[in-house]
């Protein structure tokens, strides 16, 4: 049986968010409207000067991505998901992008989980050799344009589902030797089930979390990584 290795992406493998790259460019691409980067100006400004959280400006860019996706036809989506991740995928941190190589040397079953849309994640995580991908669906209705619904979101949003979903599927997979690595208090419930959780750069929530709970802690910063 193959032990199995869950990471998040956007913060984690990614150095930034791939749904704030691709909002970026929708709106540079006008398929928003340019008025869309003032929906979430003052967040991005609040957590840049460290008077707001990441969190509450991702959810902000989030808003603003379910609030212009309806009627976008899904070709013009993916092709500017392509052109960003073209742009973007080689920007990740060493500490995760080599350990994503070691897992997948040692047999284990890699997979990806992430609120960005799986479009995009579909491109990204398939330069990293990543075996499964979870991400938001967005549904598409007639004439090939996104309704702005997310198919299966309660799934996607406790990440424990997925753990939980994939071992059901995959009796060939097992959670001994089981690896997650997460960024953010968002990632607990799915380091919680595994054998070795990792958190990597943790936020302020996530950093107390794994102390009380003796798990691993490292730091990538410039061309150093620190194991806590």
């Amino acid at each position: 049986m193959k032990p199995a290795a869950f990471f998040d992406i956007d913060g984690t493998v990614f150095r930034s968010s791939l749904l704030i790259e691709l909002v970026t460019t929708l709106i540079e691409k006008k398929v928003f409207p340019k008025e869309a980067a003032k929906e979430y100006a003052q967040q991005y400004l609040l957590w840049r000067q460290r008077e707001g959280t990441y969190q509450e400006y991702i959810d902000a860019v989030i808003q603003t991505f379910l609030r212009h996706i309806k009627g976008v036809h899904y070709g013009a989506f993916a092709d500017i998901g392509k052109e960003v991740v073209a742009q973007q995928s080689k920007y990740v941190y060493r500490y995760t992008r080599d350990l994503i190589k070691e897992l997948k040397e040692e047999g284990y079953f890699v997979v990806a989980i992430s609120q960005s849309p799986k479009t995009v994640l579909d491109e990204f995580c398939d330069q990293y050799g990543f075996d499964k991908v979870y991400g938001r669906i967005y549904e598409i209705g007639p004439q090939d344009k996104f309704t702005g619904n997310i198919i299966d979101e309660h799934l996607i949003q406790n990440k424990a589902n997925i753990v939980k979903r994939l071992f059901d599927r995959h009796p060939e997979l097992t959670a001994e030797r089981s690896v997650a690595v997460g960024d953010t208090e968002g990632d607990i419930s799915l380091l919680e089930l595994v054998a070795r959780p990792i958190c990597f750069n943790p936020n302020q929530a996530l950093h107390q979390y794994a102390t009380r709970s003796d798990w691993k802690i490292v730091v990538e910063r410039k061309d150093v990584i620190y194991h806590l």
